[in-house]
């Protein structure tokens, strides 16, 4: 199967994060976070994410926002920290690299759990099901994996997207981006006929652009969970305990539909 990378330039930003709940206060000292939990930099909880992701995190202005971004959100708030983006290349995150570097404290992507994974970092408990979804322009008749033979397939470096399509897509040409807003682009511009990707940010994106199309989902039982580094239980810990809480208070339900449009599926 013919591979390409389509090059781009790597960048590493920090950013706010658009949540005024959750911003910092003047310049009044830094406090420490709760739970014996250690941050990168004090009084910070420092995050890692790659751009664009929507719903889960996207730019709006100079903010990053979006679903994953309102959970990191609750988890600063229970650390008694400031919530603090890094935006950086999926690959970086993906492989642990970030995370052992000490780039940040949390890895919060839209981020399948997978055995690859796991040898590199710990997750936590998984927060979304998501499946594999095909995304072509509405009106070109392609809804099987079958019809791609021969034609360009987008899918973004490093995911499972990639991989899914690499093993069950023969005789497509497989074209590699960097990230999702390359990927969309291309099958705007007809670099490719179509793109592999989770249904979240297909969804989403043909929502807001009805001339394309989510035309099949492929159940591959994944979820989305958050990480850290091998190792550190006590944020792992706070992790999985906000975001079970939030489950039961109301507070992930409501996250759900504010950037879903529906109902958050029974728990």
């Amino acid at each position: 199967m013919f591979r390409r990378t389509i090059p781009a330039a790597v960048s590493v930003a920090v950013l706010t994060v658009g949540l005024a709940a959750c911003g910092g206060g003047g310049d009044s000292a830094a406090p420490a976070a709760e739970g014996g939990v250690e941050l990168t930099n004090p009084g910070q909880l420092t995050w890692c994410t790659s751009l664009p992701y929507e719903p889960f995190e996207f730019q709006q202005g100079d903010q990053v926002v979006g679903f994953e971004v309102d959970l990191v959100a609750l988890i600063a708030e229970r650390l008694n920290a400031t919530p603090t983006v890094v935006v950086t290349a999926f690959e970086g995150i993906q492989s642990g690299t970030d995370l052992t570097v000490g780039t940040c404290d949390l890895a919060a992507a839209g981020m399948t759990i997978t055995p690859t994974r796991e040898e590199n970092f710990d997750f936590s408990e998984p927060f979304f099901d998501a499946t594999q979804a095909l995304l072509v322009r509405a009106d070109s008749g392609i809804t099987t994996a079958e019809q791609l033979a021969g034609r360009n397939v987008g899918v973004q470096n490093g995911t499972t997207g990639a991989d899914y399509a690499a093993a069950n897509i023969p005789g497509a040409n497989l074209v590699t981006f960097e990230d999702l807003g390359l990927l969309t682009t291309a099958i705007q511009t007809g670099q490719v006929d179509a793109v592999i990707q989770d249904n979240g940010p297909l969804l989403s994106f043909a929502t807001q652009n009805p001339e394309f199309a989510v035309t099949t989902e492929f159940d591959t039982g994944e979820q989305y969970g958050m990480g850290v580094r091998t190792g550190n239980t006590a944020l792992l810990d706070v992790v999985n305990e906000v975001l079970a809480t939030s489950r039961t208070d109301g507070t992930y339900d409501a996250a759900y539909e504010k950037w879903f449009g529906t109902a958050a599926p029974a728990n």
